[in-house]
């Protein structure tokens, strides 16, 4: 398997499966317009932001969105020159207690014990298997609860 190298997020959130990037590939408005909303309800000082704020093409690209341009976990990882959270002995710290988004701490919690123990390879490998839909296999995205093809529950964080 290839690694995408702007894909290994620090924190665990593997980008190759997250909506925005997949939108952002696909070039889907709609959605995008509906990331940005549930962005909007959540995240402080985020009202004026747009659909081109949003717009990733992966943690370590040169196109993020703005949640992952103002990352404290990637900073974190970047200031004390690790590859992310599953390198730190500080795992769990107080970047990932105050994760503003609960099912993206879910999986941060679930998601850097797996890759220190398994290593990058497998985590990717299994990351990407575990978003595909239980019932069709269409490639879902993190946080997804019903698969857009077949609309059958699908709870994979």
């Amino acid at each position: 398997m290839e690694i995408n190298p702007d894909h290994l997020s620090p924190c665990g959130l593997y980008c190759g499966v997250c909506g925005t990037y997949q939108a952002t590939q696909e070039n889907n408005q709609r959605f995008l317009k509906v990331v940005l909303r549930m962005y909007q309800s959540i995240l402080p000082n985020t009202k004026d932001f747009t659909v081109e704020n949003l717009l990733c093409d992966g943690c370590h690209s040169q196109r993020r969105s703005f949640t992952c341009n103002s990352c404290s976990i990637r900073d974190c990882s970047q200031k004390k020159q690790l590859d992310g959270c599953h390198e730190c002995s500080d795992f769990p710290c107080e970047y990932i207690s105050k994760f503003p988004i609960e099912s993206g701490k879910k999986v941060i919690l679930r998601a850097i014990p797996y890759r220190k123990k398994y290593g990058t390879e497998k985590w990717i490998i299994d990351e990407e298997i575990r978003y595909n839909c239980p019932h069709c296999n269409i490639k879902l995205f993190r946080g997804v609860t019903r698969c857009n093809k077949c609309k059958e529950p699908a709870s994979l964080d």
